[in-house]
């Protein structure tokens, strides 16, 4: 299987205009970068055990998960069509009795989906729900964490709008949500070699700091795509409580 970048982050911590810059700079590899493709995330949930032992692979499900909130990035059309196909391919061949295991029938529909393209990654922030998971699918990603201040990410998560019925609906609950994010990144971590994973600053980011350090990391030319980026909020200057403010030093300590 080819080896993937995959960024993580928490929810408002600015990894989407980091993965649309990263796109950008893989399709120009002639490679792709999916923003929220999620495939591994949603290929967990739909694809157990259970299910193989009665020949029963729920493409529909997944399907239906990606249409109602379609990836975005480059090349994320083209994409989507394949991994249908994929996916009923898929299907067929568990209802033969091809398949049994499902973390290998996970790699088998994930290897599939990206072989069009010779390099490829992908963003979902989800992904941090269960990093163990995610790391026996695909044994050796490179992984980049963006972090953000928690007061910072708390603040952005309250100003959502929407229907978003998983929403904070306090400045504690959603710093409690941002330290426990990180959780399953401070247990597994060690399991991806060092020279494979960067934790990089939301700040960093927006102010060019960390573009040298991305690219180098990343093997691609990045200061082009990641002019536009901005800061949208300016540092925290409150404490947060002292676990979240815990939490928050380890995840800086990480950072080169």
């Amino acid at each position: 299987m080819t080896e993937p970048l995959l960024l993580l982050g928490a929810q408002r911590s600015g990894t989407t205009a980091l993965a649309y810059a990263l796109s950008k700079a893989y399709a120009a590899m002639g490679g792709i970068f999916t923003v929220n493709g999620k495939l591994p995330y949603l290929l967990a949930r739909w694809c157990t055990r259970a299910d193989l032992a009665c020949r029963h692979f729920r493409a529909d499900e997944i399907s239906h998960a990606l249409h109602r909130k379609p990836p975005g990035g480059i090349h994320a059309v083209r994409w989507l069509g394949n991994l249908d196909r994929v996916l009923r391919d898929t299907a067929a061949e568990v209802a033969r009795g091809e398949h049994t295991d499902p973390v290998a029938t996970c790699r088998h529909v994930i290897e599939r989906a990206y072989a069009d393209w010779p390099c490829w990654g992908d963003k979902y922030n989800e992904y941090l729900l269960d990093l163990p998971g995610l790391l026996d699918v695909l044994p050796r990603p490179r992984v980049i964490l963006l972090v953000r201040h928690p007061l910072e990410a708390a603040a952005s998560q309250l100003e959502w709008t929407g229907d978003r019925p998983w929403r904070p609906s306090s400045t504690a609950d959603a710093c409690r949500k941002w330290a426990a994010w990180h959780t399953s990144w401070l247990e597994s971590a060690d399991r991806i070699a060092p020279e494979r994973r960067l934790v990089v600053d939301y700040h960093e980011l927006c102010s060019g700091a960390a573009t040298e350090r991305l690219s180098t990391f990343t093997g691609l030319e990045l200061s082009g795509p990641l002019n536009a980026l901005s800061a949208t909020r300016p540092s925290a200057i409150e404490e947060p409580s002292p676990e979240i403010a815990a939490v928050w030093r380890t995840l800086r300590h990480t950072i080169p």
